[in-house]
């Protein structure tokens, strides 16, 4: 039976076909955060030369991918990216997602918002019914964290600040617990037009168009 990491290897190994598929000279490939990134962006090391460049959503990816040789380039001097890869925290059929585990929500969803394609790589434990298991993670304004989690707790969540952490931003977090999500679109709308609120771990509205689940079987593509 194939470990955890080794199912997130397959997940990535995936997603670097579709990498094969888009390569040349121009192209700017878009890099998500977090374990399963960490693999991608270990195989991403191979493209090396085959690139632009590529924009990553986090400070931890960034050096990563410098540290393989991948020139990495400010978002604002890319106007379009084929493929953005990265993981979820859940996932449901309808291809929306919870992510922001690793903090850098708010910048996935701008990194992302840019590629003509979200590609999800994730392993099958995080495909979900609902979603709404793993805390719904919130960045906020320093100074909005008692009025932002006193509007969380009327929606019905238990926001519990995040101990010690601080987003690349200079935000906060606040992960939501005990919220029934059932319309993800919805909730990701009241949950941003709360002020103070940066951006919140809902990738409804705007979702994964690919997810490339790992099975024991192999990869499950949704």
């Amino acid at each position: 039976m194939l470990t955890q990491d080794q199912l997130k290897k397959q997940a990535a190994e995936a997603a670097l076909e579709l990498v094969a598929e888009v390569a040349g000279p121009d192209v700017v490939i878009g890099v998500g955060t977090g374990s399963t990134a960490d693999l991608f962006i270990d195989g991403l090391a191979a493209f090396k030369g085959r690139l632009r460049g590529t924009v990553a959503s986090s400070e931890r990816s960034a050096q990563r991918l410098a540290g393989h040789g991948l020139p990495v380039l400010d978002l604002n001097d890319v106007a379009s990216m084929p493929i953005y890869v990265d993981g979820a925290d859940e996932i449901d059929h309808s291809l929306a997602m919870i992510k922001g585990g690793g903090g850098a929500l708010t910048r996935e969803k701008i990194v992302a918002s840019v590629a003509e394609r979200f590609v999800c790589i994730a392993d099958e434990s995080k495909l979900v019914q609902r979603l709404g298991r793993f805390p719904l993670p919130v960045e906020i304004i320093p100074m909005a964290r008692e009025v932002v989690a006193r509007r969380l707790a009327a929606l019905g969540g238990k926001p519990v600040l995040r101990a010690g952490f601080v987003t690349d931003n200079g935000n906060h977090i606040l992960d939501v617990h005990g919220l029934d999500i059932q319309d993800p679109k919805g909730l990701e709308g009241l949950v941003n037009d709360i002020p103070g609120v940066v951006t919140c771990g809902l990738f409804a509205i705007a979702g994964a168009d690919v997810a490339l689940l790992a099975t024991q079987q192999g990869i499950r593509r949704l």
